[in-house]
């Protein structure tokens, strides 16, 4: 007799819980159609990022279409060099990260591109040279310079990604 009740307990609970749920689900407002990634602002963390930075930190201005910044952040106290991040979706929803450092830059490389390797090929952007690499998860556009590497890198085509690049402006 107490297994049995413990099973129906459990059950009955069980069935509690559900109606709860469903109650949340029917009375919280939800727009499907909404897009669910959040814009965020990145100003203020350029803006303490350049002051921080042993480089000139890179952040787009004047980007063509919808782009939108979702993620970013100024690491300076990392051993392996001070990492500036900001990511952003372009007008596809495809992803274009900037990545830079000061550290050993075959080290970041493969770290921020997710182990996309270079090709041997070379893409005029801006007036820079800038090394292609290809990966399974993302490609990038690689330009390393005294004191500092810049990678940009995503999921997004190279069209987007020398989009990108020629929109970077360091200080």
């Amino acid at each position: 007799m107490r297994g049995t009740q413990t099973v129906r307990d459990m059950v009955l609970s069980m069935a509690v819980i559900g109606v709860v749920v469903a109650g949340i689900y029917l009375f919280i407002p939800h727009d499907p159609s909404k897009d669910p990634v959040k814009r965020i602002s990145y100003r203020v963390e350029l803006d303490t990022a350049r002051r921080a930075a042993p480089y000139p930190v890179a952040a787009p201005e004047g980007l063509p279409g919808p782009w939108r910044a979702t993620s970013v952040r100024y690491d300076g106290g990392n051993p392996d060099g001070a990492a500036w991040h900001l990511g952003f979706l372009d007008p596809d929803d495809q992803y274009v990260a900037v990545e830079q450092s000061s550290g050993r830059a075959s080290k970041f490389v493969t770290k921020v591109s997710h182990g996309a390797e270079a090709t041997g090929r070379e893409q005029r952007i801006g007036g820079a040279s800038w090394e292609r690499y290809e990966g399974r998860k993302y490609d990038a556009l690689v330009r390393e310079e005294r004191g500092v590497t810049t990678v940009v890198t995503g999921t997004a085509s190279y069209g987007q990604l020398a989009k990108m690049a020629a929109a970077l402006k360091a200080s």
